[in-house]
């Protein structure tokens, strides 16, 4: 599902009118605003920041540039899409890094909002970068939980310092001690939620503050939970002075009240969003690129970056070639089916299309089926690699028995060669420097 399906729709169905009109009125951009006003208060969004926003909007919307320009309706798009930016912070906000290592990441948040597993998923970002991180296990209180960080460590590789049911506050100084001798250059503390804010849960976080004297103060925070969200962020942010937020679950059902509203409520930046349940489903925020994807006007750089992590360069040239040569088989196809499952999800990467909304439109608004992506996959591998290499010579029989092999139909195994032969036809249009959708491939 896109970031923001609802909104994103809504959005894009009033820019729609707006962008079919030659020439607009006064009278219709406030009619626009009108619309774009209950767009937002529908995602959730805080009341007072929707009438903040809308009022800036306006007042740039209808001022002579916008009234008198020949495509009116894109310039009151690249207003909304500005003010969207600066609502969100406007620039990427870094983690700040210590002088003196270990730099540390104090982690907080309610039960539930993924906390844990995000700590998980921020080690193995570091690790990525270069860094050496020690995660810290410092929620006594839920059953498990130190053994679910654990398990969390033990998938990204990173080592977990516990002492049982010892006071946080203490495990956390001797956390320190540890990474400083071990050579660690970051800390990642792990602290319990509540199902509510309490007292005793916020003391218990400033009695680590105190002892570890954090370089961030990352509070975690479901986006599907709306303006709860942001309330939360309020709480913690008044006792805590949080340095900045983590969003997860931003790949649900959300209807973008949280993303949208934190930062003007509390001052404070979104510096990471969760993306998927994978390990690897984080991304560093960056508000020009969400609020592009808001507007369905995509996110190709974080697309771009995602390929380059999953795709080496010797891969990229090599499917050129074959690219070229019209040599690409089944074999190729099975292979760019594991790079995209490592990537996301097709959904997501759909959604950092520019003008998925429509795309999404033109297949009647039908949700991608991931498992469709399995069961493709099956197909190829119950072929024998001489059939993988020469679709064209697999015939009726080969096919039942492909078919059955996979579980699947000699309808669905059709189904396969023929996308697979338009896939071909459409690469070779590619390598012949035609455009697609508004592209031209660079070579």
């Amino acid at each position: 599902m896109a970031v923001f399906g609802s909104l994103s729709e809504k959005l894009s169905h009033i820019f729609s009118k707006l962008t079919k009109r030659g020439q607009l009125t006064e009278l219709e951009i406030k009619n626009a605003m009108r619309e774009i006003k209950m767009a937002l208060l529908e995602a959730d969004v805080n009341y007072l920041v929707v009438k903040d926003l809308v009022t800036k909007i306006s007042e740039k919307a209808v001022g002579e540039r916008v009234l008198k320009s020949l495509t009116p309706g894109q310039q009151v798009i690249k207003i909304v899409n500005e003010e969207l930016t600066a609502l969100m912070g406007s620039t990427n906000s870094k983690l700040t890094v210590s002088s003196k290592p270990p730099t540390v990441i104090l982690m907080c948040g309610l039960q539930g909002a993924g906390k844990t597993t995000m700590c998980g998923k921020l080690a193995k970002l570091l690790v990525k970068q270069g860094k050496k991180p020690l995660l810290v296990a410092c929620d006594i209180y839920r059953p498990a939980a130190i053994n679910q960080l654990k398990v969390v460590g033990k998938q990204v590789g990173v080592e977990v310092y516990d002492e049982g049911t010892n006071k946080p506050q203490k495990t956390s100084k001797n956390a320190l001690s540890y990474a400083e001798k071990k050579g660690y250059d970051t800390v990642i503390i792990d602290t319990a939620g509540r199902l509510h804010i309490n007292e005793e849960l916020l003391e218990e976080l400033k009695d680590i503050k105190k002892v570890t004297h954090p370089d961030e103060i990352l509070l975690v925070v479901d986006a599907m939970t709306g303006q709860d969200a942001v309330t939360v962020a309020e709480s913690f942010n008044e006792a805590m002075d949080i340095t900045g937020v983590i969003l997860t679950k931003l790949d649900g059902d959300t209807r973008g009240g949280a993303a949208l509203s934190i930062k003007a409520v509390t001052g404070k930046p979104i510096k990471f969003c969760g993306t998927g349940e994978k390990m690897d489903d984080i991304e560093p925020f960056y508000p020009d690129r969400m609020a592009s994807r808001i507007l369905d006007m995509g996110d190709v750089l974080t697309l771009i970056e995602k390929a380059q992590e999953n795709i080496s360069m010797e891969e990229a040239k090599k499917l050129e070639k074959k690219m070229r040569e019209n040599s690409f088989t089944l074999e190729d196809y099975l292979h760019q089916f594991e790079q995209l499952k490592k990537m996301g999800s097709i959904s997501s990467l759909l959604g950092m299309i520019p003008g998925a909304g429509k795309i999404k439109q033109a297949l009647n608004n039908a949700e991608i089926d991931e498992k469709q992506i399995e069961r493709t996959k099956a197909i190829i591998l119950s072929m024998t690699r001489k059939e993988r290499n020469n679709p064209d010579s697999i015939k009726g029989s080969q096919k039942k028995r492909i078919a059955m092999g996979s579980g699947t139909t000699i309808q669905e195994v059709n189904q396969l060669l023929k996308q697979f032969s338009q896939t071909k036809e459409m690469m070779k249009q590619f390598s012949n420097g035609k455009k697609f959708g508004g592209f031209r491939l660079p070579f």
